[in-house]
């Protein structure tokens, strides 16, 4: 199935990106879009015949070199794509002759780029051309291009020439010197040498032709060696080239042009390199892939913001980092920012923590860095560069040139002013420690980043006597609308938790390993009175927070900055800073990106102040509606959407989710030309585990609390948690899901009247057979609000298992209403309903109830549905399992509701079975409480605070099976007994 993109000629599959249809106008951007990598580096899609509307690039991790204005960027290097094809004198281009049909594939499976054209000449001459190209995750100084040449209509001479361009520019500057050049058997070569950080780059390459004879010939015009064949092609004969490509730097091998030629003589078929390739991205989706069954375009855009995190990280380098732009552009300049120890190293902490530690470890080796610019601000300690490359020393531009040409160049505050960034790698190393339990690397690295920067924290803090509290003034938070601001409570707080998180490190070293404890004591000057101020920071700094009301000041006299409604500047395509200008945007009360939220949400994981629901729901409801989420920052809405996840706002969570998901693959913001947007990436991952997946880290293990958006009817993934793997596989109705499936708890013990016999369960529909709560809700919300009566999500939630009457009686509360009307309220509400399930399909089932039903039947268990709806039946037939029930107890067939035991009661009987002999399934507990007063065996769906009553507690049916079910209540039975 597919389904079709903001661009018309973009399609998506689960697994593939498929554009039909060259449009010259979005050719920057999805050049962004087919960008392919390794970990080593990456290559945007750019034409491999070139293109006039191209802007090609390669980079590779770490080969930074100076330029102008912006201290250093990583350099565009050589470009191995060039493939030129010849027919009968008419040199293959798409700006040329006819395209008569095109097709483009990202296969994220198989990290695969392939181009079909089929193109008629200016000569008149139609052929078929087929491109695949991958950068090889098994070897990742091995990339491969295939092209298959087939003439339609003619036979005649084809020439191709394949080439290495040693003339990479960015924007207009090239960064290398030529050195040398030449060939080999195997191929040709070229050497290369930046112009001031003076590192060598060789390139090899060389070209196989199969399905035909053909001799190759060597040019070497300098800076652009090229291997070339000529041979007579006939209608319907395809022939072959492969392409192999080799490229190592002076980083890695002291002669980087002698391990590319090595490397190149010594390379097997395509064929063998496509398998070794394919082999490794399997074992890499088996680690991250995530599941979603019911949303074709979120599936396919989740992976694709996941494979582009896959190809960004490296794997055999710890010296270096994800850039904001990956390695896929040239936004940034490659330099890297908080976006990678907050927004994309989740994914590989709790995914691939080998990774992750790579790019923690990066942080350690770039400390000088971070010292040299302590000392430069007249601080101590270690203070991180809010945009850095290689070495750590800051390379935020402080200048930037206007947009127009007559303006001021624009001074950049943040290099001088956002430095939470040190409390957010703190963060990040802080996270990675807690779940791996690798003692080894706090040891050797992480703890020396923590106290070092600690000791930063403690030199930037200052002491306002006339408050007799902290202060750190003259920052700028994670909104970066506002640049010059005091008491900033993001900053502040994670300064807080920063320095408590040191002297737990400091103390634990002290413990654990002494002589390294020692050390750092005195390489950092930790003297007992450096301890105590922290501690006097950690007790005395200033938050500027409202108990009482939950809200929280971003900064200090935020509150008393001129409001703004967003809604009066609508419609708009651009930024609100853009829109008003800087200096006004500082004087109103608007948002780039949350920060308080933000804050909130980084404390949400351990629940630590000033983190609590009352809290998030105050600061959400006051910040969202000011904060610029469509045009001001991209890492904005994944937060919002777990955040307006955690609030029960479905739907809101659903739109700022497909908005990040869709950022890059539908150019949402109109910048993906400049690469892909990683943060957001990153945050995809975190909005779909975390907040679709409610993922909490427990003491021992992690523990799922989905809440999925409608129309998901499936979310699985696998999360690694100190050394084990945890699978979840969440479907509509699960509340609350370890890893494994098993059983939650088992609790009251049953009575001596109660049978080890069992012949008959009988099943609660809603959150048990299916999730119509979502339908139920609405319905109830939509009749609430006809009528004006107060109604929320929270409170549905008291709402379930209970009858349509007492539901409406909850609701209406102290309202009186005739006896008359609240009939017509509830035919109203159930009218409502009952339209909004006709589309109900087998689809909707929960995970595990078919296998289960199967099951039972086979066992000779009757089965019955016992459920308050009086649209049971029909829902029962939607969902087609009515065949598998032998008896009903719907709305219709008893007086009292749950938690009376007269419906349950009812379903036994009409199975012709002893209440004792029966076990009911419930996610209710007013339908556990119906169950037990009717002497029943009761299996509860759903967390133990709300049916631990009953003898079995189970995350959802999904992985349960009869024969386990048995033996526990036989287990149960006879532990009574006993």
């Amino acid at each position: 199935m597919d389904t079709t993109g903001r661009y018309q000629h973009l399609t998506y599959t689960d697994w593939t990106v498929r554009e039909t249809q060259l449009e010259p106008e979005q050719f920057r951007y999805r050049e962004t879009v087919f960008t392919i990598g390794n970990g080593y580096l990456g290559t945007r899609g750019s034409f491999e015949e070139g293109y006039s509307y191209a802007l090609p690039a390669t980079f590779i991790h770490g080969v930074y070199d100076e330029v102008p204005i912006v201290y250093t960027e990583l350099a565009n290097c050589p470009d191995w794509l060039p493939f030129t094809i010849t027919i009968d004198g008419d040199r293959f281009r798409l700006e040329k002759g006819e395209i008569l049909s095109y097709e483009r594939i990202l296969d994220l499976r198989r990290g695969i780029l392939n181009r079909s054209v089929r193109w008629r000449s200016p000569n008149g001459k139609t052929i078929d051309i087929h491109f695949e190209r991958f950068a090889s995750l098994a070897d990742e100084h091995v990339l491969v291009l295939r092209c298959q040449l087939t003439p339609v209509d003619f036979a005649g001479a084809i020439e191709v020439q394949a080439s290495i361009n040693g003339y990479p520019e960015n924007q207009g500057f090239n960064h290398w010197e030529w050195l040398d050049q030449g060939k080999t058997e195997a191929g040709i070569w070229l050497n290369l040498r930046t112009r001031s950080s003076r590192i060598q780059l060789g390139i090899a390459t060389g070209i196989k032709i199969l399905g035909v004879d053909a001799s190759l010939q060597v040019t070497s015009p300098p800076g652009y060696p090229t291997l070339s064949a000529s041979f007579l092609a006939s209608p319907g004969q395809t022939v072959t080239v492969d392409k192999f490509v080799t490229v190592f730097t002076s980083q890695h091998r002291e002669n980087p042009v002698t391990a590319a030629c090595e490397k190149l003589a010594q390379l097997p078929e395509y064929s063998f390199l496509l398998t070794a390739h394919t082999q490794a991205w399997e074992e890499a989706w088996q680690k991250s892939d995530i599941v979603i069954e019911g949303d074709i375009t979120a599936q396919l855009a989740v992976r694709y913001n996941l494979f582009q995190l896959l190809i960004a990280a490296p794997r055999n380098n710890d010296k270096v980092s994800i850039p904001a732009k990956t390695l896929s552009g040239f936004g940034y300049r490659g330099h890297i920012f908080w976006d990678t120890e907050i927004f994309i190293l989740p994914f590989f902490i709790y995914t691939q923590p080998e990774l992750a530690r790579n790019l923690l470890t990066y942080r350690y080796h770039t400390l000088p860095g971070a010292r040299r610019k302590a000392v430069h601000y007249g601080y101590k300690g270690a203070m991180y560069a809010w945009e850095s490359a290689d070495s750590g020393d800051e390379v935020t531009p402080r200048w930037l040139p206007p947009n127009d040409p007559y303006g001021e160049d624009i001074r950049i505050w943040c290099r001088d002013r956002e430095i939470h960034i040190s409390a957010d790698v703190a963060y990040a190393i802080w996270y990675y420690w807690q779940a791996t339990n690798d003692d080894k690397w706090m040891r050797d690295y992480g703890a020396e980043i923590i106290l070092d920067t600690a000791v930063f924290w403690g030199s930037r803090v200052e002491y306002n006597t006339k408050h007799e509290r902290y202060e750190i003034r003259d920052v700028i938070g994670a909104d970066e609308y506002h640049e010059f601001v005091h008491n900033n409570a993001f900053t502040n707080r994670l300064v807080q938790w920063h320095l408590e998180k040191a002297l737990y490190i400091y103390d634990w070293l002290d413990k654990n390993f002494p002589d390294k404890a020692t050390e750092l004591k005195d390489k950092l000057q930790l003297s007992a009175g450096r301890r105590s101020r922290w501690s006097d920071i950690i007790a005395n700094i200033w938050i500027p927070y409202d108990e009482s009301t939950g809200l929280i000041e971003q900064f200090e006299g935020f509150f008393q900055l001129q409001d703004i409604n967003l809604e009066d500047y609508e419609p708009r395509t651009k930024s609100i800073q853009a829109i008003l200008g800087i200096e006004e945007g500082n004087k109103r009360q608007v948002l780039k990106q949350p920060d308080v939220l933000m804050l909130l949400y980084l404390m949400r994981q351990s629940q630590e102040s000033p983190y609590n629901p009352h809290t998030l729901q105050a600061n959400w409801d006051y910040y969202a509606p000011r904060t610029d989420i469509s045009y001001g920052s991209s890492l904005g809405p994944a937060i919002h959407a777990i955040l307006a996840s955690d609030l029960g706002k479905t739907a809101e969570a659903y739109e700022r989710f497909m908005q990040a998901a869709l950022v890059d693959l539908e150019d949402v913001r109109g910048n993906a030309h400049e690469g892909i947007h990683g943060a957001s990436a990153g945050g995809i991952w975190q909005a779909v585990v975390l907040g679709f997946g409610g993922i909490q880290m427990g003491d021992n293990e992690p523990i799922a609390h989905p809440h999925l958006p409608p129309g998901w009817t499936r979310l699985k993934f696998k999360l690694m948690w100190r050394g084990k793997w945890h699978e979840f596989d969440l479907g509509t109705g699960d509340k609350e899901t370890k890893g494994q499936g098993k059983w939650i708890t088992t609790n009251k013990q049953p009575p001596t009247t109660m049978s080890s016999d069992i012949r008959g369960f009988i099943f609660d529909l809603d959150g048990v057979l299916t999730d119509t709560a979502e339908y139920h809700y609405l319905a109830w919300q939509k009749l609430a609000d006809e009528e004006g009566l107060p109604f929320s999500r929270e409170a549905n939630e008291a709402l379930r298992g209970v009858s349509r009457r007492e539901s409406l009686l909850y609701i209406v509360g102290d309202r009186k209403y005739s006896e008359a009307q609240l009939q017509e309220m509830m035919d109203r509400k159930n009218r409502y309903y009952v339209e909004s399930i006709q589309n109900i399909s087998p689809q909707d089932l929960l995970p595990g109830v078919v296998t289960l039903l199967d099951e039972l039947k086979q066992a000779g268990i009757k089965i019955a549905l016992g459920s308050a709806s009086k649209n049971a039946r029909t829902v029962i037939e939607k969902l087609g399992i009515a065949n598998r029930i032998d008896a009903i107890a719907d709305g219709y067939s008893v007086q009292r509701p749950k938690p009376a035991p007269d419906l349950f009661l009812y379903a036994a009987n009409q199975l012709g079975l002893e209440p004792a002999q029966s076990v009911v399934v419930e996610d209710a507990e007013a339908g556990i409480e119906a169950a037990l007063a009717g002497g029943m065996w009761a299996i509860g769906l759903g967390p133990a605070s709300r049916v631990g009553a009953a003898h079995i507690v189970l995350p959802s049916l999904a992985g349960v099976h009869w024969s386990d079910l048995h033996a526990k209540l036989n287990e149960l039975q006879i532990g009574n007994r006993g």
